[in-house]
This record gives structure tokens, sequence and C-alpha cells, in this order.
């Protein structure tokens, strides 16, 4: 009952923590990784050592390219993204590079094919997004008392909007400080991260319907209070196995999957953290205001 009693703390962190989160993404923006806004990818590695980077940066910088951004990867490489360049621009990239330099992978991705992309990817966010609020209120449709069976499916949303939009004001403040871009593998994180937590909420929800079912428990409130002391343990517990797990692939995975890793960390946490402190609260709010109407 300690949640439900300071509920309005807890609902008033997650509004604090948001509201963040969307001045980070307004004020920094995200940088978008040419997987959206198109442009060429260039990864070469050397047999000897490889040269520091001003000089590699030094050597480049006669091509008339544009911005370039240059990234070591390894012991010996470096990545190098810039504007979309012809075969006659490719070729003279490498072949500035010097004869030690062997070229590992090159990836073009046009303007176009990107923004199909990010198109590809809000709908999938949106389709994933009604695809939850029909399945709960389907799952809980014999729930109308004292909480509608869909407004079930809307509290899970808005949890899953705060799960997202912090992870993401975090990636904002990376992505302003270190660099980091948003490519595909940054989806994937924020539509695994959508899967994770909803089923975490579901977890609470279930305990509260069947609670509401067994009518043990004389209020709404003592029922997700005590709903909510049942399942806890169990589900911070699975969160921080998980959390551990991707926590050891932050630091000592490879450096492509550091962004995917570090989303599902965030997500994990505040997943974990919303099922708890921000969805069965919201849902004694909401009982609440339909006794008053």
């Amino acid at each position: 009952m300690f949640i439900i009693k300071h509920k309005k703390i807890f609902v008033w962190i997650s509004i604090v923590l948001v509201t963040l989160s969307i001045g980070a993404i307004a004020y920094f923006g995200l940088n978008m990784g040419i997987d959206f806004k198109g442009g060429s990818l260039t990864e070469v590695e050397y047999t000897n050592a490889r040269p520091d980077q001003a000089t590699f940066e030094a050597s480049l910088s006669n091509l008339s390219l544009g911005q370039i951004l240059v990234q070591p990867t390894g012991d010996k490489g470096y990545s190098i993204k810039t504007r979309a360049v012809t075969d006659k621009e490719h070729t003279a990239i490498v072949a500035a590079l010097g004869k030690d330099a062997v070229e590992k992978s090159f990836t073009s991705i046009g303007p176009s094919v990107g923004a199909e992309l990010a198109r590809k990817s809000l709908l999938s966010f949106i389709l994933v997004s009604l695809g939850i609020i029909f399945w709960i209120a389907f799952s809980f449709r014999k729930v109308s008392k004292p909480v509608s069976s869909w407004r079930y499916g809307l509290i899970a949303i808005v949890t899953l909007i705060h799960d997202i939009m912090i992870p993401v004001g975090v990636f904002a403040v990376l992505s302003h400080i270190f660099g980091v871009e948003v490519d595909t593998l940054f989806v994937v994180a924020i539509l695994t991260v959508l899967g994770l937590s909803v089923s975490d909420t579901i977890v609470v929800f279930d305990r509260i319907r069947e609670n509401i079912r067994i009518g043990h428990f004389k209020t709404f409130e003592e029922t997700v209070g005590n709903s909510i002391s049942q399942v806890y343990t169990r589900s911070i517990a699975t969160s921080a196995t998980v959390i551990i797990a991707l926590l050891a692939l932050v630091f000592f995975g490879p450096k492509s999957t550091k962004v995917f890793a570090m989303m599902l960390t965030a997500g994990m946490f505040f997943g974990t953290y919303s099922s708890i402190f921000l969805a069965s609260p919201l849902l004694v709010f909401v009982q609440g205001w339909q006794k008053k109407k």
C-alpha cells in the first residue's frame, strides 16, 4: 500500500522525467544515421598500425566530400561516414587512405530510402501501440468495474510512452556528447522495449484483475496496493537479471551493439518502474475520477 499511498509522488517523478526527456530531444535533437538521412559508410582496416586520426582525416580533406565523420573501429580500423558518394568518389576515398588500408565494407543509402525507413518505423510503432490497446481491452473484457477494460489499454500506452520517451531523451544527450547516431538497431531496441515493458505491466494488471474477481479486499485502492505487493519482487528480480546481462553487453560487447544494449537497459529499468509505480497508481486515479462522474 506504500506505493498507492504516495501515488502522487511517483506520478510526478514520471512527469518530471518525461518533461526533461522531451526538453532534451527538442534542444539536442537526434543525430540521424545514414539509415535514415542517406549517405555512405566506408569501413577500412590497416594491415600495420593505423595512423592517428588527425593524419587520417587530413588524407580525406582534399576530396570535397563535405562533412566527414571519422570514428576508430577495433584496433586498426576506421569508419568513414559521408554524404552519398559516386563510384568514382568511393574509389578516390580508398585510394587516398594509402596502400596499407584494406576496405572491409561499403554501404550507401539514398535519401529516399532513408525517408521510407523512417515512415515504416513510425508506422510500426503506431500499429504496435494499437495492437496493445485492443489486445489488453479484449483480455480484460470481463473486467468492467470499477475501471473499464479499454482504460487498462490506454494506461498501458501511457506507460509505454513514458518508457520510450525517457530512454530516447537519454539517447539525445548521448548523441549530442558522443555523436551517437540513430540507426535501424535503435528502432529495433525501441520496439523491443515496447514488448518488454507491456509484458511487465500486464503481469501487474493481471494480478489486479484476479484479486478483483476473488474480492478479497474491500476497496479498489486496497486491491491495487496488495496486488503490487504480490508481484513487485518477481518483476524487479526478473528485470534486474536482464539488466545485468545487458550491462555486460554495454561494457564488454562489440561497438555495433552498444547503443542497442544501452537503449534496452534504460527501457527495462524504466519499464519496471512504470509498471509498478506509474501504471497502477494511474488505475487508482482513473477509478477515483469515474466515481466522481
